[in-house]
C-alpha cells in the first residue's frame, strides 16, 4: 500500500515537471508582432481621440487641426504633421499645466490621459506636412535676414530652426521644432507669447530672450517668412544623359 502510494505520488510528481517543461518550450511571441500589435492599438487609440475627442470629454482634434493634422492656415490653426513626438508630448504637458497660454489647448489637454498625449503625438508626427505654395509676393527683406543672418542680440533662426525651418532632427527636435510652413498669424502669435511671458521660454530661456529683443515689425515680418516656406524639399529628378 505504502509503495504504491509512493509510485502514484512520484507519477503525479513526473507529470507536473513535464507540463512545466512542456509549457516553458513553448515559442513566446516574436517581439516584431508584439511591437506591430501595441503599435496599432496606439494608432487606433490616436485616430478615435482625433476624429470624436477622448470618453473624458477632449474635442476632436480634426476639428481645427485637421484629421492627418495638416492645420488650417486661413484660421491660422497651425499644422501638427511631421512635427516631432517629442515636441508635440511636451506642449499638450505644457498646456495641461497652463505653463502655455490657449484657453482652448489647456481644456482638451487637461482631459487627456498620458497615455492618449503619447498615442496623438507618435500619431501626428507620423504624418505628413502639408505642401506650402509659395507666396505671390516673396517676404519681407527684414524677415529674411532676420532668418538668415539674423541681428544684434538676436541670432539667426535657422540655426536652432534648420534650413528653411524644416527642422534639424535628431535629439534637438523636440526643442526645436521645424516651423516652415505655419500660418503667419500662428508664428507671430507665439513670438508674441514668448516676448510677453505666456510660453514657457524653451532651453536656457533662449525663445523668452529671443522674442523680446524683436519689435512687433520684426516679429511680423519674420513671421512672414517662414509661413512661406516648403514644409518639404523635393529632390529634382536625376538628369537623364542621352
Amino acid at each position: 500500500m505504502k509503495f504504491t502510494c509512493l509510485a502514484s505520488l512520484g507519477f503525479a510528481l513526473l507529470l507536473t515537471v513535464g507540463l512545466a517543461a512542456a509549457q516553458s518550450s513553448r515559442p513566446a511571441a516574436p517581439p516584431a508582432a508584439a511591437d506591430a500589435g501595441a503599435a496599432a492599438a496606439q494608432m487606433a487609440l490616436a485616430r478615435q481621440i482625433v476624429l470624436h475627442g477622448s470618453p473624458q470629454g477632449a474635442h476632436a482634434c480634426a476639428t481645427c487641426h485637421g484629421e492627418q493634422g495638416q492645420g488650417r492656415i486661413k484660421a491660422a490653426f497651425p499644422h501638427l504633421a511631421g512635427l516631432p513626438r517629442g515636441y508635440l508630448v511636451r506642449q499638450l504637458q505644457h498646456f495641461d499645466v497652463l505653463a502655455r497660454d490657449n484657453p482652448s489647448m489647456q481644456a482638451i489637454a487637461h482631459k487627456l490621459t498620458s497615455t492618449q498625449i503619447d498615442a496623438l503625438a507618435t500619431y501626428f508626427s507620423r504624418q505628413v506636412p502639408p505642401p506650402i505654395m509659395p507666396p505671390a509676393t516673396p517676404p519681407p527683406a527684414l524677415g529674411t535676414e532676420l532668418a538668415l543672418q539674423g541681428r544684434n542680440a538676436v541670432p539667426a533662426c535657422v540655426t536652432c530652426h534648420g534650413p528653411g525651418g524644416r527642422g534639424l532632427g535628431g535629439t534637438l527636435s523636440a526643442a526645436f521644432p521645424p516651423i516652415a510652413g505655419q500660418p503667419a498669424v500662428y508664428i507671430e502669435r507665439q513670438l508674441k507669447a514668448w516676448k510677453q511671458g505666456q510660453r514657457p521660454p524653451g532651453p536656457d530661456g533662449l525663445m523668452g530672450a529671443i522674442a523680446k529683443h524683436l519689435s512687433v515689425a520684426e516679429i511680423t515680418a519674420v513671421s512672414q517668412y517662414f509661413a512661406a516656406q516648403p514644409t518639404l524639399v523635393v529632390a529634382s529628378a536625376p538628369e537623364v544623359k542621352p
